[in-house]
C-alpha cells in the first residue's frame, strides 16, 4: 500500500486506539472489541484496513484470528519523514 492509504488509515481516532491496544502483543478482533465500546462488525472493518494498509498482520491459530503490529510500515513512514525533513542528522 502507498503513503496515502498509510495516512488515511492512521486518520481515524479508532485506529489509532486499536493500534496502541496492541503494543501490548497480539489479539483477537473479540478481545480487542472487550477493550472498546465496539460492535464486532466494528472491529472487523477497522481490522480490515488496517490489515489492508500494513499496519496489522493476521495469523490464524485453529478456530482464531489474531492480530499482530506491523511495525515496518511505521518505519517507513518516519523514513519517509526524515527524508522529506532534508535526511536523517
Amino acid at each position: 500500500m502507498g503513503m496515502n492509504e498509510s495516512m488515511k488509515a492512521l486518520a481515524d481516532p479508532v485506529r489509532r486506539q486499536i493500534l496502541e491496544n496492541l503494543k501490548t502483543g497480539s489479539k483477537t478482533a473479540g478481545e480487542i472489541a472487550d477493550e472498546f465500546a465496539l460492535t464486532n462488525a466494528t472491529v472487523s472493518y477497522h481490522l480490515k484496513i488496517l490489515k489492508q494498509s500494513g499496519f496489522v498482520t493476521e495469523t490464524k491459530v485453529k478456530n482464531f484470528i489474531y492480530y499482530s503490529l506491523n511495525t515496518t510500515v511505521f518505519e517507513d513512514i518516519l523514513h519517509w519523514f526524515a527524508e522529506l525533513r532534508g535526511g536523517t542528522k
